[in-house]
């Protein structure tokens, strides 16, 4: 029986990556407010979404090669920083210019930080604990839909969206504190050769992977980032059963996190095509179910287990392909996830301006997913010829 326990740095990273998630979610549930707040379409609101996740997209990888060479506890507290100062400049925000850009920059923070972050936390255990140890960092990411999303949503509802990003730059200060206490100085990690880091891409194999993650995942966001429309001008919720809501929608993640990567170490290939079929089952019950309440709330709850269920079999893919760049491959894999919230996002938002409205939105959501499938059916192949 293993006994060895988790060390408290990686709690604190967990911390941090509450902080982080919270961050980038939070958007979902104050997007009515700040609409309403700057005079925008809720649409545009929504592609504070898609500016957030394409600084994830090309500044992780980019940042992650750049940084691979300094002193680890130093870039994580640098990050930290940049972490606090982009919530800063948004939650003092007059207008949507500069909300826009301050998400950019917050945005930024969050692939080289999880990459980083991911090494530090296996680095403090031991082989056998090493994917536990980037489970429970990852589990601050889960958590922040459970607690930070819906809790940033209700501080918005009481105090206004302002007060939200405050509140989330304090956990940054937080967690950038316990990062200066608790961490010890990791050393410069031999940087592996940028070539040699790039070389992995030539593996047809991480390409297909790092696809299914964009094609598969973009069904998430494109109904997630919108709950709170579909709940309150379609289903008739008043605007603060959006809290709770996304608390329920929360604990299906939570659920789905564990589930997906039970099934993944028993079947990999198996996990992929099942997990992807009952996001798009899920995201058409929605669709169906979207003007009786109760109905709706169950069908979030199965629309949170299914897509986030997904997400360790797409990483354990791209962590099997990606060879000598591992930890590369994983930062390039959070920039494919981001780079389907950012399409999710601005496909959301033009479905919810247009004639269509919030009601057709679970119907676009899965038009995307459908070719992700049948790249995980052709990857599939491919793997079991190759093994």
């Amino acid at each position: 029986m293993n006994t060895e326990k988790m060390p408290l740095q990686v709690w604190i990273l967990t911390l941090a990556a509450f902080a982080i998630g919270t961050a980038e979610f939070v958007i979902a549930g104050i997007l009515p407010q700040v609409a309403t707040s700057l005079s925008i379409s809720e649409g545009q609101a929504g592609y504070l979404i898609s500016a957030y996740a394409l600084a994830i997209v090309f500044g992780g990888p980019i940042l992650t090669i750049y940084l691979a060479r300094f002193n680890k506890k130093a870039v994580l507290i640098g990050l930290m920083v940049l972490f606090i100062i982009g919530n800063l400049l948004s939650a003092f925000a007059p207008n949507y210019t500069s909300l826009f850009i301050s998400r950019v920059i917050t945005g930024l923070v969050q692939g080289p930080f999880y990459g980083i972050g991911a090494v530090v936390a296996t680095n403090l255990v031991s082989k056998k604990m090493a994917g536990r140890a980037v489970g429970q960092m990852f589990a601050g990411l889960t958590l922040a839909n459970v607690l930070g999303v819906p809790g940033g949503t209700w501080i918005g509802l009481q105090f206004g969206w302002h007060t939200t990003f405050l509140t989330v730059a304090g956990l940054g200060i937080v967690a950038l504190l316990f990062i200066l206490a608790v961490l010890k100085s990791a050393g410069h990690g031999e940087a592996k050769n940028i070539k040699t880091q790039l070389m992995a891409f030539k593996n047809p194999m991480l390409i297909a992977s790092l696809a299914i993650t964009v094609f598969a995942w973009s069904g998430f966001m494109t109904l997630y980032g919108y709950l709170a429309p579909i709940a309150m001008h379609i289903t008739g919720f008043a605007e603060h059963d959006v809290t709770w809501i996304l608390v329920i929608v929360g604990m299906g993640l939570i659920i789905g996190n564990t589930l997906g990567g039970r099934s993944s170490d028993k079947n990999l290939q198996k996990a992929s095509m099942f997990w992807t079929l009952a996001m798009i089952v899920t995201l058409l019950l929605v669709g169906f179910t979207v003007e009786n309440k109760l109905l709706f709330i169950a069908s979030a709850f199965l629309f949170g287990i299914a897509s986030f269920a997904n997400v360790p079999a797409m990483q354990l893919r791209v962590m099997n392909h990606g060879g000598e760049a591992q930890e590369l491959a994983a930062t390039a894999n959070i920039s494919a996830f981001n780079l389907a919230n950012a399409f999710g996002g601005f496909l959301g938002g033009m479905v919810l301006d247009s004639r269509l409205g919030a009601g057709m939105i679970p119907y676009a959501a899965i038009i995307i997913p459908i070719i992700g499938l049948w790249f995980i059916y052709s990857t599939n192949k491919r793997e079991l010829v190759h093994s």
